[in-house]
């Protein structure tokens, strides 16, 4: 016990209908909230069980206070805090995993949701297939009673209730892939059909698995958050977060059951989310990696600090004119230009100190949906994206480990030893560029043969390591 206030409850909490995994600083900063404000102005047995896969933290935190925690918006104009009630319980997976399988054949729970990160979907970003080699794949398939994925614990669940006769719960991703939902049902049926080839045939006719598109700024929360939620509140709280004021949830809505009434709550119900989530994608995680990649390597620690450079704000609005925005559908009620504009404006937003080493993580893992796609389609309409080629470039310098002060970066990546061992072996840029494009994990064979992808790669590379990526940056704009 910490000694200090703790928030608590004056009433019970809501009867879980949501079992949610991953419960981060994003889920606690988005969807948590939506089904907060549901069930503050409706009620409904609507609470969320939120299972963590690997730590304890998040329910050691948030045992202490009723599973209550603060969200802090922060605008320029000051800061705004409401306490969140929506969460009723939360698991460690490792500690039960049988207790979480129990959790999911329970009649109420209606929905699972995610925000696992890309990683933690135990695929192969570049096909969309099942890593079948990954060791909690491994371990599920032979102990399918105690999973450790959550891939094994959604198709546990679903067998447990396909084999008693229950309907199965629709499955929510809110994580940043493109078609989370066919991603996800996708890994469902392959994982399934190896445990039992008429439960993935109940699961394909009978389970759901709507896309959705997510959209909060939501930067680590630090000590001093903490501290200052303290001084201001009175209330001690470690497991608060903090986000930006704007948020955007739009979902397909295709349902097994009931559902919370997130459209009350702003949520965007559609009959296909992809063009939505392709201008997300694109517009907002494909500039906000490159800005970080970009801006980390100049020296820059936060998004906003690089976004409120002129020369990078100018490359950043060069990106959506030339390079992302051409590539884009027109999505349902959305206008583009202004979304863009708005974008730079949330990403100059001081409040917000979203760090550019925090959005640079796992790059191997984000670089196909954010950007490689892009400039895919680019290079197919007959046009080199060389701003989008100079975020890669980027990476690469990124991912070798050292910064341009000749400080060591710490990179945080599933292939992080790999990429550094290829790098640290390579000799010339040529050799340094072509040997990260072999990696079939990230980029597909037709990309990383384009002899034009190749040669622009090379060159930002070279350019960057030259010059540094503020002259680069300058020369590109200027150009």
């Amino acid at each position: 016990m910490h000694g200090k206030n703790r928030l608590s409850r004056s009433e019970s909490p809501a009867k879980i209908g949501i079992v949610h995994f991953g419960p981060g600083a994003f889920f606690r900063a988005f969807s948590a909230i939506y089904t907060d404000d549901v069930l503050q102005e409706h009620g409904g047995d609507w609470g969320i069980a939120a299972v963590s896969l690997k730590s304890p933290t998040t329910r050691d935190q948030l045992a202490e206070q009723d599973n209550l925690y603060t969200a802090v918006e922060l605008a320029e104009s000051g800061k705004k805090e409401r306490v969140v009630r929506s969460i009723s319980s939360v698991f460690v997976a490792p500690e039960d995993p049988g207790a979480i399988v129990d959790l999911l054949s329970v009649d109420n729970v209606k929905l699972v949701t995610l925000t696992i990160t890309e990683k933690g979907y135990c695929h192969s970003p570049a096909t969309g297939d099942l890593n079948g080699d990954h060791e909690d794949i491994i371990h599920d398939l032979k102990n399918l009673s105690e999973p450790k994925s959550a891939i094994g614990f959604l198709v546990a669940g679903l067998a447990r209730r396909w084999r008693a006769g229950q309907a199965p719960f629709t499955i929510v991703s809110c994580d940043n892939l493109p078609s989370n939902g066919q991603v996800l049902r996708k890994l469902v049926l392959q994982f399934a059909k190896l445990v039992d080839k008429e439960l993935a045939k109940w699961i394909d006719r009978n389970a759901k698995f709507p896309s959705t598109m997510v959209d909060r700024i939501t930067p680590a929360t630090t000590a001093q958050d903490v501290e200052e939620l303290e001084n201001s509140t009175g209330f001690y709280d470690p497991a608060c977060v903090v986000h930006e004021p704007f948020r955007q949830w739009v979902i397909e809505d295709d349902f097994v059951a009931e559902r919370p009434a997130w459209e009350m709550a702003g949520a965007q119900f559609v009959t296909s989310v992809d063009a939505h989530e392709l201008m997300k994608l694109r517009c907002l995680n494909g500039t906000h990696s490159s800005l970080a990649y970009l801006g980390y390597l100049a020296g820059y620690v936060t998004i906003a600090e690089v976004s409120n450079n002129s020369s990078f704000a100018a490359f950043c609005l060069g990106l959506w004119r030339d390079e992302i925005l051409p590539t884009l559908p027109q999505p349902e009620g959305e206008d583009l230009n202004a979304y863009c504009k708005g974008l730079l404006a949330r990403y100059q937003n001081a409040a917000i100190r979203h760090k550019t080493w925090q959005i640079a993580m796992d790059g191997s893992q984000k670089l196909p949906q954010r950007i490689l796609g892009t400039i895919s389609d680019n290079l197919a309409n007959g046009i080199v994206p060389k701003g989008l080629c100079l975020a890669v470039a980027a990476w690469i310098r990124y991912v070798g480990g050292i910064d341009e002060q000749g400080k060591e970066i710490d990179v945080r990546d599933p292939l992080a030893f790999t990429l550094k061992q290829l790098l640290d072996a390579a000799g010339s840029a040529q050799e340094k560029v072509q040997s990260i494009l072999e990696v079939s994990e990230i980029f597909d064979s037709r990309l990383a043969n384009n002899p034009v992808f190749l040669r622009e790669l090379v060159d930002a590379y070279q350019r960057i390591e030259a010059l540094g990526v503020e002259a680069t940056i300058e020369a590109h704009i200027n150009a």
